[in-house]
């Protein structure tokens, strides 16, 4: 994948179709936004009931935590035009607050990026801007799969 000369919302959709089942599962609304200076990322998703238990209430954390490493993994994705992806090596969340049903969006940054590894960091809001959850992770950095490759 090559993402040379591409728009965020093209790169979103190329990513969006490429992981489809998976992005369609974890209620994934594409990318937001992308600032290359800044190195972060803003990815969308939807808080559906079936993802939360107490009532259809509070999302299950394990959702909050693939929100916030899919944010994470994108980034990298997207600041190396496709060229590399990532193995996560260790992810930590604390949850701040309960997400509800509902829009949210993660802000992912880069902390420091080797030539193996990186230093990621993550955030999750609701709609009215309130801090849901912060991730940081460890990531070696791998080659992006090539279909057929």
């Amino acid at each position: 994948m090559n993402f040379d000369g591409l728009t965020v919302e093209q790169i979103s959709a190329r990513l969006m179709q490429g992981n489809a089942p998976l992005m369609n599962a974890m209620g994934c609304k594409g990318i937001q936004a992308h600032d290359g200076q800044a190195h972060t990322l803003r990815m969308a998703f939807e808080v559906r009931p079936e993802f939360c238990h107490s009532g259809g209430r509070i999302a299950q954390g394990g959702f909050v935590t693939a929100w916030l490493d899919a944010a994470m993994a994108h980034l990298v994705i997207v600041e190396s035009k496709g060229r590399e992806n990532v193995a996560s090596l260790e992810i930590k969340v604390s949850f701040v607050a309960a997400a509800s049903p509902g829009p949210v969006v993660a802000h992912a940054r880069i902390l420091k990026k080797g030539r193996r590894v990186a230093f990621l960091a993550a955030d999750l809001y609701d709609k009215d801007e309130r801090l849901l959850a912060s991730a940081t992770s460890t990531a070696l950095l791998t080659e992006m799969h090539r279909p057929g490759a």
